[in-house]
Order: C-alpha cells, then structure tokens, then sequence
C-alpha cells in the first residue's frame, strides 16, 4: 500500500520538483494470534514466518501485523507516516480482521544501544509521552504497548561483511556499538562471524 503525491494540501507549500512522486509506503501481513501477550510472535521476522505458514496450511487470520511505514524523507513532519498507519489499520478492519498490532522499531533506540529494551520502552517525557518518536507515533493513533520483542530480527554475516556494511574497523571479537543499531553487534573472530539481534516494542492498535 502506498500514497502518491498529488499537487498538495490546503495551506502547505508544493514541495520543490515533486509531482506524481511516492510519499508514503507500508505493508503487513496477516495471521492468526489469540490476542494474548505471551502467545505473540517473537518478532518482524517470526510474524513473517507465522504469516505463510498459517497460508500454506490454510489457517485463517484474524490479526493484522503491520510490519512497516516508511516515508519519503524530504517529506518527513507532515503526518504522512500516522496516515499511512492508519490506512494500513483500516485495511485489515475492512478484511473483516479483529485486532491490529505492529512490532515497531523504536528509532530513537540507537541512541542507547546498550539499553535493555524492556527498559527502553518504559521511558517517558516530562509530559507523559513515549520518549521514542515512533512509539509516540503509534501512540498517538491510540495504540497500546504489549511487550518487548529483544530478538525481533536476527542479522549474520562475516567479519568483513560487517566492517563493509558498518564502515568500522573490527579488529578483535567482541561487542561493538555500530551506526544506527539499536543493539551491539557481537563480533566472533575466531568464527568469522558477527551477529546483530534487533529489538522491537510489540504494540496493540485494536
């Protein structure tokens, strides 16, 4: 599901050479999840999984899974990314599916890498409010916090791998801080092998 854009809304000014250009994008999958906390899947990519396994053996789904929304970035700060949320919850009510949850990629977790994520999403602002912009996003839209998610994707590859994808230096195993992680890396040397595990904030739209 995307939006495209279209001349521009009253009171905003037409972003410069952007016409009939994508603004917004997301997708989900569906699958079948009895609505309680401790039967959730583990993550993103459990969900995925959860999600063609319940088609190939004809399960019926009853819960969205919004697995992500993106949006163009010179268009950041126009509420393009709650629209496109709540297009998405829209169409899993209209497929006639009961509950819609997302496991959402707290942003502002790179930051803190070395933070529990269980204590991460705990954090809040002086005024009440999810100190993760994301988060804050999905919470604005009514959304409530169901549990961490401490392995929602799992990511592996070499030495050299990694150092190609991180533009570090990985000289000796070991836990490494990389840009834009919402965890360490953990570098096994002697294996030729580093391993990133992301955590997410499973949340509940309805």
């Amino acid at each position: 599901m995307s939006c495209t854009q279209h001349g521009t809304a009253p009171g905003t000014a037409p972003p410069a050479e952007q016409v009939d250009v994508p603004v917004a994008a997301g997708w989900a999958v569906p699958l079948r999840w009895d609505g309680r906390a401790d039967s959730l899947p583990s993550g993103y990519t459990d969900a995925l999984v959860r999600a063609v396994e319940g088609h190939e053996q004809g399960v019926r789904p009853d819960t969205l899974v919004i697995c992500g929304a993106l949006v163009t970035p010179s268009l950041k700060g126009r509420g393009l990314a709650g629209r496109m949320l709540t297009a998405l919850r829209d169409a899993g009510q209209q497929a006639g599916l009961l509950r819609v949850i997302a496991p959402v990629r707290p942003t502002a977790k790179a930051r803190y890498p070395l933070a529990p994520i269980e204590s991460y999403l705990r954090w809040r602002r002086t005024d009440g409010t999810s100190l993760d912009p994301w988060i804050r996003t999905h919470e604005r839209l009514g959304a409530q916090i169901l549990a961490a998610a401490p392995e929602s994707q799992t990511m592996t590859g070499t030495v050299a791998e990694w150092e190609g994808w991180t533009g570090l230096a990985l000289p000796e195993s070991g836990d490494y801080v990389i840009p834009d992680g919402l965890s360490v890396l953990r570098v096994d040397r002697d294996a030729d092998h580093g391993l990133y595990r992301e955590p997410n904030v499973w949340m509940r739209h309805r």
